[in-house]
């Protein structure tokens, strides 16, 4: 007897269909298909991505145990390995590139008044890259190094919720300056960047475009003082001035006045200089936006822990994409899930209990609720302690 949804499928009704069909419209990725669609491979590799399938044979042997229950997850296609690969291979990556954009827009207003430790309006964002290795013999096309492969994760983090807001995949070999290049500056927004992206010109493009950076300065940095504000150096604070450039092209690519803010952690005993083209928020505001940064490397930490983008199915650059961007879409996914469903469980969490519940067929609110059935301790337990 039908009692019900599977939870995976409760999962999948977060997921904008139309948008979906859309974006597989947009890219052909219907032609000359003739059972396992678009909408099969999404959701077998998000399954994979649920269940932290390792492989292609992982992926089909859990489906094809679970063959009663492919209907119910939408599944319409016979699942096989050469099927999905060869799905991988040949439809678009950016059928999944934009869907991942859709799923980010509907994220980010659910994550507008989140917290991250500062009280600020304007909207911050962290940019940086990650690298994940490859072996140059399978992936040739990946060329990084002499005798090594890697493809870069470049991407602009959203400090509220930690939603990705652009996500740019290349070769190891691209310098992470030149993403500021593919980058559409947000009026009033604040980018936080370390010393990889600093290049005057490009920055004075954001200075124009009146979006703020705060920046670490190199240690060869030149500059003429103009004014410097009082500071508390009980705080950590060196110094807070107002500084033009003086080297020879650093002025021709940056000649407006720029803020250089010296600051002592006493935490880590590091010693850093900020430059940032704000001059309305406190000097220690600006420090603790840097330390905010960190979001980022957390962010790469946990998806290459927690999804599968370490290890692909695929060797092409197609399959690479296909399944970095439908593992963006789950992250995403879930996100929205956890706010629609007012979860007070973290991703990690959520992502665990689907990973053990995902053929069950219960609402998915009982999943993530709260265990009142453990019995009450006993405070006259004769049971000794070990530790005292």
């Amino acid at each position: 007897m039908n009692t019900g949804q599977i939870i995976f499928s409760q999962v999948i009704d977060h997921l904008p269909m139309y948008h979906f069909h859309q974006c597989v419209q947009r890219y052909k990725g219907l032609h000359k298909v003739q059972s396992f669609s678009c909408l099969d491979q999404f959701l077998s590799m998000s399954f994979a991505q649920l269940t932290y399938r390792e492989s292609l044979r992982d992926i089909e042997a859990c489906l094809q145990a679970q063959n009663s229950k492919l209907y119910h997850m939408g599944i319409r296609g016979n699942i096989s390995r050469s099927t999905l690969a060869y799905a991988n291979e040949t439809r678009d990556w950016r059928i999944y590139a934009d869907l991942a954009q859709i799923l980010i827009h509907i994220a980010r207003p659910l994550y507008a008044n989140e917290d991250f430790g500062i009280e600020l309006k304007e909207t911050v964002y962290a940019l940086d890259a990650t690298t994940i290795d490859l072996c140059l013999s399978m992936f040739p096309w990946a060329r990084f190094r002499k005798h090594k492969g890697a493809v870069k994760l470049h991407t602009l983090l959203d400090l509220r919720g930690s939603i990705p807001v652009f996500i740019h995949i290349s070769d190891g070999k691209l310098h992470d300056v030149n993403v500021l290049d593919l980058l559409l500056p947000e009026p009033g927004a604040f980018y936080i960047m370390d010393k990889g992206y600093l290049d005057f010109a490009r920055l004075f493009l954001l200075n124009q475009e009146k979006a703020h950076f705060v920046i670490p300065a190199k240690s060869n940095f030149k500059f003429q003082r103009i004014y410097s504000r009082p500071i508390d150096k009980s705080a950590g604070l060196l110094c807070d001035q107002t500084v033009v450039l003086t080297g020879f092209y650093p002025s021709k690519d940056y000649p407006a006045q720029i803020r250089r803010i010296k600051y002592y952690d006493q935490e880590t005993d590091n010693l850093f200089v900020f430059l940032t083209n704000n001059f309305q928020l406190a000097a220690l505001t600006i420090t603790k936006l840097y330390k905010c940064r960190w979001q980022v490397e957390l962010f790469f930490k946990w998806i290459k822990q927690h999804l599968r983008i370490k290890n692909f199915y695929g060797t092409s650059e197609n399959a690479v994409k296909t399944q970095i961007w439908i593992a963006v879409s789950v992250y995403v996914l879930v996100a929205i899930m956890k706010k629609r469903l007012k979860l007070n469980q973290s991703l990690y969490t959520i992502m665990q209990i689907l990973s053990v519940t995902i053929f069950e067929k219960m609402p998915i609110l009982s999943a993530f609720a709260d265990d009142d059935c453990l019995l009450p301790k006993n405070e006259n337990d004769n049971q000794l302690i070990l530790f005292s």
